[in-house]
Parts: structure tokens; C-alpha cells; sequence
């Protein structure tokens, strides 16, 4: 089957689908006023150095300063020391031991530098940032300050990466690393040399923008998402880009003419009656994957988790009873659920610490099995993964590089009714909680009570307690009054006295 890129425009959003073989593998959402940041050049002021963490906070204008790590600075460290005479710099700077230094030697508060957005906010984090610029073309990612020639690992021919390597060091001016991208390989050098050129004007323009405007200030925004995914996505397995806006067909045709002609033919205007991404069935797969439980084709199913701290999928037979022994059912759905977990992972974009607790297995070569089938399963991914050994458990950790948010944390809010925590008290808790209050809160005889709460609890009250409300009112010497409120949330109540 062919794989597509999908776009979807609409005044409000702008949604991309990458379909492999008829199935939505990743999926991108950009929305009026809610664009990622990543990838953008700030000039920003450092306005907090953690001496503990070694990192600072970056004032880059966003509401939440950007954090940067030392790691993140070290590199391009002439960009470092604006805060030094010329002679300090020519004597400092070759002192300095990278791996010895800290990040009160690199920078200080106040000091403005030019950083790149490498992680969006998530949640109550700020952006994380680099002073390590990239700026990504088609066919290369052109680094300033940084004297190195990269191939794409995805390129496996070694005649070819050796090509690609001579090409680099041929075209690559002093003081900038290139790596070539995996679209590269079947590029030519006319075209490479073009897209090496565009991003060397580019550079030279933020350098401009960097010494006029202050600090801080956005310098150079990157590409929208309908062009990121033009650049990044169209390679030699994407057959075609298929777009159901004209407006926005028309630019990135035009773009796509200017700047990769190879390419620009590959762009279709969708002009069906059923929307695009219900004619390509995108809207089912995406809603699958913002359910909890995943039900696998033998009748087993996994369950996905996702906490603030880490992500835990759980592996359960469920229906599969299997038709040999009970060691063979286990294996089989554990090897079924890795190819749906990888999946999941990737068009989910779950990243962090992720836990995967498959079904215990007896045999050490089955769990051997099970994890083997688990690190090809993660191959087509283009996130950075590590993948840790199997325990006797039966639980496989793994980390995956978080750059954005997940899916859920997209399209989804913190539910208003349980407030977040996936659970809510049952009706006959809110029932017996009112029971409580009844007995022992001070009550004057003669008094009426009014309860009023969530229906289903009051009928609970009204008909399967009506003992339970009789005796408090043999008791107490009152009357119980129950009332439905279907507006009232099912774990509240109000118990007040209307007369004595």
C-alpha cells in the first residue's frame, strides 16, 4: 500500500497525518494561537543561575522562562562571554575544561544570549532551550559555531554516506557543521549546495536581527506545520501529499517548486465530498488512540496509563484462552502486543519513562522473545528510544525522547467532574457518607432536614436506605427530607435544617 502525508486546513487548525500502509502512524496538530515553539531563535537574559542543577532560567518572552541546561551551552562559547574584554576571551576561554566547567564559568545573570527552543512547555515546565543553534534545510542541518560533518544514520550504504561525507567537507564553509539528512541520498549536489546556501543567507539574517533587536526577542521563527512536514516528511517512502485547502495548496506548491522541485509534483489538491481525513480513515485511529484499553485482534488487550511522571501499559490475555498450553497463550499475546505498544507509542507520541508490564513468562528465552520482538518493533520510530532488558517480572523499561506534547495532552482536558483523578466516589459512598453526618452531627429535636444531592444517590437514600433515614429519625427525633439536584456532582450533597 502507498503512504501519504494528510493535511488538513481549516480556519481554525491544521492537522497532519503520516499514513503507512493505510494505518495513522504519527500525528501533528497545530491550532490558532497555540503553534510549538520549537525550533525557534530567541534572544533571550538570563535572569536566574542554578548553581545546584547547574542549568538557569532564560527570559525569552514567553509567559514561563525557557530552562537551559549546561550540556546545552557548552559549544559556540565565543557566543558565551559578551560580558568579557577581547584579552579575557583569548585567555579564558582556551582554559577552560568542558568537562570540568560549571555553569557559573559560562554564564552569569543578566547576560543576553541567542538560544533555540528544543522542547515546548509541557505543563508547568517552561521551554527547554540550546545555545547550540540548528537550522534545518531538506537536505541538511547547517550548525554555526560547531566544527562537524554528520551523516544520517537511516543511511546505510556505506559508499554513499562515504559520498555524502566528501560532499560535506567540500561545501561546507569554516566555522559550521553540516549533517546530511536522509533525504540527501538521492539528492544532488546542485541541490544540496542550494539548500546549504538558503540556510547560510538565513543565518546571516539572524545575525542581523540578533545585533539590532533587544532582549528579549523572537529572531527567527521556524516554518509553520504545514511546511515542517513538507520538509521533514517527504522523503523517498512518502508517495504523495495530499492537502484539502486550496489556499494553502497553492503556497506549498509554490513553495515546493521554489525550493524542492524534485518534490512538487508529489502535492495533491484533495477535492472529494467525504472529508479527508474520514475518506483515509485517520478519525478512527485517532480516536482509538485516546482510549485507555486497546483490544488486540486474539481477544488479549493492553491498557495505556499515562501519570506526569511516566507512562505504564499493561499486557492482559483478556478473551485469548489460546489452544495449547498456558506458557504458548502468554507468549503469543505478549508478541501480538508489542507491534500494537510500538504503534501506540509512536502515533500516541508518549514520551518519558515508559513501563510495560507484559504477562509473566516462565522461560527465559520467551521473555528473551518477547523483548527482542520489542526493540525491532521501535525501529520506524524517528523519536530517540532506549530500551532496557526484560526483568523476571516480565516488565521492559524504556525511555523515549519527549520534544512535545502527547496526543492526550493535545485534544484532551483534565476531566471537570473527577477533577483529574480518573475516579470518582461510587453512589452508595456518597450515601452512606450522608448516613454518617446524619447520626453524628448535633441536631435539636423537632428539627426537618433537608439533604439534597446527586439523583441516583437520592434514590439510593430514598428507597433501598429508607430504614437507614427512619432510624436516624427515631433516633434524633427529626425529619429527613431528601432531594434530587441533577446539577449537584455526584460525590456532593448540602444538608441543612429548614425548620425546628
Amino acid at each position: 500500500m502507498s503512504n501519504e502525508l494528510l493535511v488538513n486546513v481549516t480556519r481554525q487548525e491544521c492537522r497532519v497525518a503520516l499514513v503507512e500502509g493505510g494505518q495513522v502512524v504519527e500525528f501533528y496538530i497545530e491550532r490558532k494561537g497555540e503553534s510549538s515553539f520549537v525550533g525557534n531563535i530567541y534572544k533571550g537574559r538570563v535572569v536566574k543561575v542554578l548553581r545546584g542543577m547547574q542549568a538557569c532560567f532564560v527570559d525569552i518572552g514567553l509567559d514561563k522562562a525557557a530552562f537551559l541546561y549546561i550540556d546545552d551551552i557548552k559549544g559556540g562559547l565565543l557566543e558565551l562571554y559578551p560580558f568579557l574584554e577581547a584579552e579575557e576571551k583569548t585567555e579564558i576561554i582556551p582554559k577552560l575544561d568542558l568537562k570540568d566547567a560549571s555553569i557559573e564559568e559560562l554564564i552569569q545573570e543578566g547576560q543576553e544570549i541567542l538560544v533555540q527552543v528544543a522542547k515546548d512547555p509541557i505543563g508547568t515546565k517552561g521551554a527547554r532551550v540550546t545555545s547550540r543553534i540548528t537550522l534545518p534545510g531538506r537536505y541538511v542541518v547547517l550548525m554555526p559555531g560547531m566544527e562537524h560533518i554528520g551523516v544520517s544514520r537511516k543511511i546505510e550504504n556505506e559508499e554513499k554516506r562515504k559520498k555524502l561525507k566528501e560532499l560535506a567537507a567540500h561545501i561546507k564553509p569554516q566555522g559550521f557543521g553540516i549533517i546530511m539528512r536522509t533525504v540527501s541520498e538521492d539528492a544532488s549536489e546542485e541541490e544540496i549546495e542550494r539548500d546549504l546556501n538558503f540556510l547560510l543567507s538565513l543565518w546571516n539574517n539572524i545575525q542581523k536581527k540578533k545585533d539590532k533587536l533587544p532582549a528579549p526577542h523572537l529572531i527567527h521563527s521556524e516554518f509553520d506545520l504545514v511546511l515542517r512536514s513538507l520538509r521533514d516528511f517527504m522523503n523517498q517512502n512518502v508517495d504523495r501529499l495530499i492537502i484539502d485547502n486550496p489556499t494553502e495548496w497553492q503556497r506549498v506548491k509554490e513553495f515546493a517548486q521554489l525550493y524542492f522541485p524534485k518534490i512538487a509534483d508529489k502535492i495533491e489538491l484533495y477535492e472529494g465530498d467525504e472529508p479527508l481525513f474520514d475518506a483515509f480513515g485517520v478519525e478512527v485511529d485517532l480516536q482509538r488512540a485516546l482510549e485507555r484499553k486497546i483490544w488486540l485482534k486474539s481477544g488479549g488487550y493492553i491498557v495505556i496509563d499515562q501519570t506526569e511522571a511516566m507512562t505504564v501499559i499493561d499486557v492482559n490475555t483478556g478473551k485469548f484462552v489460546g489452544k495449547e498450553n498456558l506458557e504458548d497463550t502468554i507468549l503469543r499475546t505478549n508478541l501480538e502486543a508489542v507491534k500494537e505498544i510500538a504503534y501506540q507509542i509512536r502515533l500516541r507520541n508518549i514520551g518519558g519513562i515508559i513501563l510495560i508490564d507484559f504477562i509473566d513468562m516462565e522461560k527465559e528465552e520467551n521473555r528473551q522473545r518477547v523483548l527482542n520482538a520489542m526493540i525491532e518493533a521501535i525501529k520506524k520510530d524517528r523519536a530517540k528510544i532506549n530500551i532496557y532488558n526484560i526483568t523476571e517480572l516480565g516488565i521492559v523499561q524504556m525511555t523515549r525522547k519527549r520534544t512535545r506534547e502527547s496526543i492526550e495532552q493535545i485534544l484532551c482536558d483534565s476531566c471537570t467532574y473527577c477533577e483529574g483523578k480518573g475516579r470518582i466516589k461510587s453512589i452508595k459512598t456518597v450515601a452512606y457518607e450522608i448516613l454518617r453526618k446524619l447520626r453524628y452531627m448535633p441536631i435539636s429535636q423537632g428539627s426537618e432536614i433537608t439533604v439534597t444531592t446527586h439523583p441516583q444517590v437520592a434514590d439510593l437514600l430514598t428507597y433501598e436506605e429508607r430504614e437507614s433515614i427512619e432510624e436516624i429519625e427515631n433516633l434524633k427525633k427529626i425529619r429527613v427530607i431528601v432531594k434530587k439536584d441533577s446539577l449537584i456532582h455526584q460525590e456532593n450533597y448540602f444538608i441543612h435544617k429548614t425548620s425546628q
